[in-house]
């Protein structure tokens, strides 16, 4: 690291989102940590009582509540989000957003030091969003992709997943969302299946209500499926709810990350049933690597991703898209051949270890910030009122 960026390391980060869980693991327990464990003081600006979180104390790091954008209910968290940045941005070494509406909200300013952690695919998961009329998500779609390139030309950009690369015109950092890997893990058990996150019908509710029924049956009720994160909409809440009453799996809803890492731990496998859909095809589900990361045998859709991960990692099987029956039988499977439950799991466990361990990123990801914050510096100084200062151009491809 250059002396300057040295000199730039205490440096403040405001870090806001106005759509993801104040708890989300990427946020808050990796990114965020990252930065306190650094010695920077870090200001984060998340829907904490709209969904229900109280913040807890902890040095060096500032809370701040705004409303959450859900749905069509955006207007009021953009304006606050506006309102936050206008007031606190400039005082900030770096800002850090976290949802692309986030992008509408630094109208009228300039940020040289602000960077969009791009997290998504927000185009393609437009295209499906149940709560936009049909003939508006194809415009809507459009509309963003001209925003994420205006964005690209005003500010520094973090890339969540290598796939994001063809969107965009210039390099950019690839900071992947994986996972804390423990130096060890409990040995995988055999009554439980379980679900990490929060739960759609496209990210396989009706499936899993189906194959925990099948599961139940065909195992005399030895083995059965625990959902842990909540349903995300009416539609998925109802199938799960029902599937609850009728003793096919067990809700636990929201658990704070690392509480539900320790859920997930023993388990006799990990669910990831996402349908193929355009958002998913170039993503790597998270609780892949948090399976994989807790040894825990993978059953997964074939998205190419995922696919590719549990195949290097033989840390797992792969199941057909919107096929309940399958996922029963690949869990039966696993159920009768506990020494094969016991060689993923070690596989699993260290290829996630050596490849996908955030303790070996997380030290790009302070450094990339601390470019910013030094190049916004050099462009003009930082905040709303440096002028015609550009874009921080940062060291692009870590992956």
């Amino acid at each position: 690291m250059s002396d300057a960026m040295a000199a730039a390391a205490p440096g403040p980060v405001l870090v806001v989102t106005v759509v993801h869980h104040p708890e989300d693991a990427r946020i808050r327990y990796r990114e965020i940590q990252a930065l306190l464990d650094a010695g920077h003081p870090v200001t984060y600006a998340a829907p904490f009582s709209d969904y229900g979180v109280t913040p807890t104390p902890r040095e060096r790091l500032t809370t701040i509540d705004v409303p959450r954008a859900v749905g069509r209910r955006r207007l009021k968290a953009l304006r606050a989000a506006h309102g936050l940045l206008s007031r606190l941005g400039g005082s900030y070494a770096a800002v850090i957003i976290h949802d692309p509406e986030l992008l509408l909200a630094t109208a009228g300013r300039r940020f040289p030091q602000l960077i969009w952690d791009v997290h998504e695919d927000t185009a393609a998961a437009i295209e499906v969003k149940a709560w936009l009329p049909g003939l508006l998500r194809r415009p809507a779609a459009a509309a963003v992709r001209l925003i994420e390139r205006a964005a690209e030309r005003r500010y520094a950009l973090l890339l969540a997943e290598p796939g994001y690369r063809d969107r965009f015109r210039r390099e950019h950092p690839v900071i992947p969302n994986t996972t804390m890997v423990p130096d060890a893990v409990a040995p995988p058990g055999r009554d439980r299946v379980v679900y990490l996150g929060a739960v759609t019908v496209a990210r396989g509710a009706r499936v899993m209500a189906a194959a925990g029924r099948l599961i139940r049956e065909r195992t005399g009720d030895a083995v059965r499926v625990e959902i842990i994160g909540p349903p995300r909409d009416e539609e998925s809440r109802r199938i799960l709810e029902e599937a609850e009453s009728r003793g096919d799996l067990r809700l636990h809803g929201f658990v704070p990350n690392e509480e539900a890492l320790g859920m997930v731990s023993g388990s006799l496998a990990g669910l990831s049933l996402l349908r193929d859909e355009p958002n998913y095809r170039h993503s790597t589900p998270t609780k892949v690597y948090e399976y994989l990361a807790h040894g825990v045998p993978v059953v997964t859709t074939p998205l190419p991703l995922a696919r590719e991960l549990v195949e290097a990692s033989h840390g797992g099987v792969v199941v057909p898209f919107d096929d309940a029956d399958a996922v029963a039988a690949a869990v039966i499977d696993l159920w009768r051949a506990p020494e094969r439950v016991l060689q993923m799991s070690a596989h699993g466990h260290a290829y996630a270890r050596e490849h996908h361990d955030w303790r070996s990123m997380k030290g790009t990801f302070v450094d990339t910030v601390r470019e910013v914050m030094q190049q916004a510096r050099t462009a003009g100084g930082q905040g709303p009122d440096a002028g015609t200062a550009t874009r921080p151009t940062l060291p692009g491809g870590y992956s």
